[in-house]
């Protein structure tokens, strides 16, 4: 089979590699699609390599069908449409999953959707609701919201009932990020993102939740505007790796200031999350609740052009490789 390798110039290169050999208790996915993360890029340029146990190229999400079912897998057969999370291996025209990691395709989406929901739903909802015990009613802030992760995130937190803050670079992508349907949009070129977060508190709607890719200085400064009891969940550090934390209202408020990935969890963790998603989300995304986000799909043979795009921070929702032709 072929999978997406980099060569010792970072390129990427589709590449013959072996066929996976499936173990007792996975099954073998033939790809129709694989999602893009910012993982992505950072394994791309050796930050953040797959677990030992996987597939050494890239790819934490796909869509696909089962073609082939390990003896001691009993939930799946073959000729299922799935999508399902990895712990690398995605960029690749097969690849051999633990039946756990598996997850049934909603109804009324296509597999170009599907391969975008695994990591990213996961994430989302790993942050907001089990880390962050976001509630109906709540106040959630989640900055970066031309993400891909944000587009996933904001209509989850809606859904549920949270009313939604995010943060944005321009007043353009504030206007084309609307159809998101948060609350209150910041354009943090030209306002302050603790000056609004302490009006908001000021006007009885603080921030109960924060699900963080940015973290910096921004985090610092805006923790004390938190509601009592908030949970500030730091998933990256897109903006910067230290801040200034004012530990009076940590403790007089009994704020939660929380490191969290995904990827360091345990498998049988990973797969609660997944098993959750399928009764808690998975319905909403079928009565249009929810609808996944794509920005653009383009085929694998494009992973450069596909990179590129997050690389500059072009898309506005989810970025898709399309591995069948």
């Amino acid at each position: 089979m072929k999978a997406m390798l980099v060569d010792d110039n970072k390129n990427l290169i589709w590449s013959d590699v072996p066929n996976p050999i499936i173990k007792e208790d996975e099954v073998l996915v033939k790809i129709y699609a694989a999602a893009l993360n910012r993982a992505d890029l950072l394994q791309r340029e050796g930050k953040y390599p797959s677990p030992e146990c996987c597939p050494p190229w890239m790819g934490l999400e796909i869509s696909g069908e089962i073609v082939e079912i390990g003896k001691k897998v009993t939930n799946w057969k073959i000729g299922d449409k799935v999508c399902a999370l990895l712990g690398g291996g995605g960029y690749a025209e097969y690849v051999a999953v633990k039946y756990d990691m598996l997850m049934p395709i909603p109804k009324g989406i296509s597999m170009e959707e599907a391969a975008a929901l695994p990591e990213a739903y996961a994430t989302s909802y790993l942050n907001l609701f089990i880390e962050g015990h976001l509630e109906k009613g709540q106040t959630a802030f989640i900055p970066a919201g031309a993400s891909g992760l944000a587009s996933v995130a904001i209509p989850i937190a809606k859904a549920f009932g949270a009313r939604v803050i995010t943060s944005v670079l321009s007043d353009e992508i504030a206007e084309k990020i609307k159809p998101l349907g948060a609350d209150v949009i910041i354009n943090s070129s030209t306002e302050s993102v603790e000056e609004i977060l302490a009006e908001e508190e000021k006007n009885g709607t603080p921030v109960n939740v924060s699900m963080d890719c940015l973290s910096g200085e921004t985090l610092g400064k805006s923790l004390s505007y938190m509601a009592r009891g908030g949970y500030w969940i730091v998933i990256s550090t897109l903006a910067g790796i230290e801040t200034n934390v004012q530990l009076r209202p940590l403790l007089t408020k009994g704020l939660h200031l929380v490191g969290s990935m995904l990827r360091n969890r345990t498998p049988e963790f990973k797969a609660y999350i997944l098993s959750e998603l399928v009764k808690n989300v998975w319905p909403k995304i079928e009565n249009g609740e929810i609808k996944p986000s794509i920005y653009k799909v383009l085929p694998i043979e494009k992973a450069e052009e596909a990179h590129a795009i997050l690389y500059r921070s072009g898309n506005i929702g989810k970025v898709v490789l399309k591995v069948i032709k």
